[in-house]
C-alpha cells in the first residue's frame, strides 16, 4: 500500500500550515512524485485546474472562502479529487458533488490516502471518476 500514489503529482488546497505538512508527508509516503500546497485560492492560475496535476485534495473553505468552484473546474476537467473537511456543513458539497468523497477532519492517513487513491482509479476495487 506504501506506492497507491506512485509517481502522481498531487495539488493540496489546505490552509492549516500544520495539516496541509502532514498531508503532504503522507502522499510522498505512498509514492506520490510532486506535492504542491496551496493556501489561499488566490494562488491558482485564474480559470485553470492548475495543468499537471494528477489528483487534488480539496479543504471545503480555505480562509473563509469555498473552494466549489475550483472543484467544479477540476470536476469538469476530470481531474480526481477528495475534499478533506473539517466543515461541518456539508449540504452543498453533497449536493453538488454526490460521487467525490469527504473525508473528514480528523481523520486517519490511510483513509485519507484510500480515498484519493480510489477516486484516481489506483486503489483494488476503485472506479475513478
Amino acid at each position: 500500500m506504501a506506492d497507491l500514489l506512485a509517481g502522481m503529482r498531487i495539488l493540496i488546497l489546505e490552509d492549516e500550515f500544520l495539516i496541509a505538512m502532514d498531508v503532504e508527508q503522507l502522499c510522498r509516503d505512498h509514492g506520490a512524485a510532486d506535492v504542491a500546497i496551496v493556501k489561499d485560492l488566490t494562488e491558482l492560475p485564474r480559470n485553470s485546474a492548475v495543468p499537471g496535476f494528477d489528483a487534488a485534495i480539496l479543504d471545503v473553505m480555505l480562509g473563509g472562502t469555498s473552494t466549489l468552484a475550483f472543484a467544479r473546474l477540476l470536476h469538469q476537467r476530470k481531474v480526481p479529487f477528495i475534499f478533506a473537511s473539517g466543515y461541518t456543513d456539508l449540504d452543498e458539497v453533497f449536493t453538488a458533488f454526490p460521487d467525490i468523497t469527504v473525508v473528514s477532519k480528523p481523520y486517519a492517513g490511510n483513509d485519507l490516502i484510500e480515498a484519493l487513491a480510489t477516486a484516481a482509479g489506483r486503489f483494488p476495487g476503485s472506479r475513478g471518476v
